[in-house]
């Protein structure tokens, strides 16, 4: 950078711009993604330079910025060419809370606002500890995450912590590790054995369209296509890993899951279901330590099983994505198949 703090700053991503916004250091921003639109104002007081892949490099040498802010390897080509330009770059790359959380202490530093970005993230840590505290020992629903339709790709990183801090359990988990989207791709086979509860959806600015989902061959065997809980979020919210997806984003997955969670913490015990032979069948092929496959039970009956509480699922580290829920019997459903035999201890 030619001066510090930098005077002009170019954000080729939105939540670099909403976080200079927040501090108070908006004025230092001359141009901004064309996707940027947190806060409102951000669309009439900065011009437009670029999309997420695309940019336009002579109009951004143009406004002669002591520094440009970018996001991800997918802006690797847009950097180059900045830098063999002679243009101070800073490219983030983080995919989680703590790297959003980092990032925006990082901007307060590099704009000499260390103590305002600190107080912005550390807020923010707290109001995810008092969420989390809230949502914990409560029932949490299965929630599947759509960030794409074609292929079907489920939630990044700070997306998937953000659904356990509202009070919910991805049904992903370990696809939400991987950085490329080409590795969160799943089959929906795998939805489908995933039963999630409900279903999340933001297709990265497209709009979602509930119905095209529950149309999908086989999906309506899915408990949240089932009881219409396909819930669209707003990619502004909650795909661009800054404070919009900490705030808004983290509480529009909370009152999309909040309708069921209550429900199930206000339902009644339930009293013993009876269990018919085709339900004894199965469940005498359930292990009551271990695991099955999925893909191994009677997919008619599994869901049946799970909410009469006679089998519940493990998450196993499968090879295949359709084969990581295994189950395992519950004591009541080992009560119910050898009624008076004492469990070995």
């Amino acid at each position: 950078m030619r001066r510090f703090p930098p005077e002009r700053i170019v954000c080729l991503t939105e939540e670099t711009v909403e976080t200079l916004y927040l501090l108070g250091e908006q004025d230092r921003i001359v141009g901004v993604s064309g996707y940027a639109v947190r806060p409102a104002q951000v669309r009439r007081e900065k011009p437009r330079v670029s999309a997420f892949t695309r940019a336009d490099i002579p109009k951004i040498l143009a406004l002669a910025p002591d520094l440009v802010l970018t996001f991800s390897d997918l802006q690797a080509d847009i950097v180059a060419d900045l830098v063999r330009a002679g243009i101070a770059v800073h490219a983030f790359n983080h995919r989680d809370v703590a790297g959003i959380l980092a990032m925006i202490r990082t901007v307060g530093a590099l704009v000499d606002a260390r103590d305002k970005a600190e107080t912005l993230a550390r807020g923010y840590e707290g109001r995810l500890a008092r969420m989390a505290a809230e949502a914990r020992g409560r029932p949490r629903p299965r929630v599947y995450f759509e960030e794409w339709d074609g292929p079907l790709i489920s939630g990044i990183g700070w997306v998937s912590e953000l659904v356990s801090v509202a009070g919910g359990e991805d049904v992903f988990p370990e696809l939400a590790a991987q950085a490329a989207a080409k590795d969160r791709i799943v089959a929906p086979e795998a939805v489908v054995a995933a039963a999630p509860d409900v279903i999340l959806a933001s297709w990265c600015g497209k709009k979602v369209v509930p119905a095209r989902i529950a149309a999908r061959p086989g999906w309506d065997a899915i408990p949240a296509v089932r009881e219409n809980r396909i819930v669209e979020i707003k990619s502004p919210l909650i795909l661009q890993p800054g404070p919009a997806a900490l705030s808004d984003g983290l509480d529009a997955i909370r009152q999309a899951l909040a309708p069921l969670a209550n429900a199930l913490d206000a339902a009644p015990p339930r009293p013993p279901w009876p269990l018919s032979e085709r339900h004894r069948a199965v469940l005498l092929k359930v292990p009551d330590e271990g695991w099955i496959e999925g893909s191994r039970i009677d997919g008619r009956c599994l869901d049946v099983l799970l909410r009469r509480g006679w089998i519940r699922r493990v998450h196993v580290d499968g090879r295949r994505q359709s084969r990581r829920d295994g189950y395992q019997r519950t004591p009541a459903a080992r009560a119910a198949l050898f009624p008076g035999v004492q469990p070995t201890t």
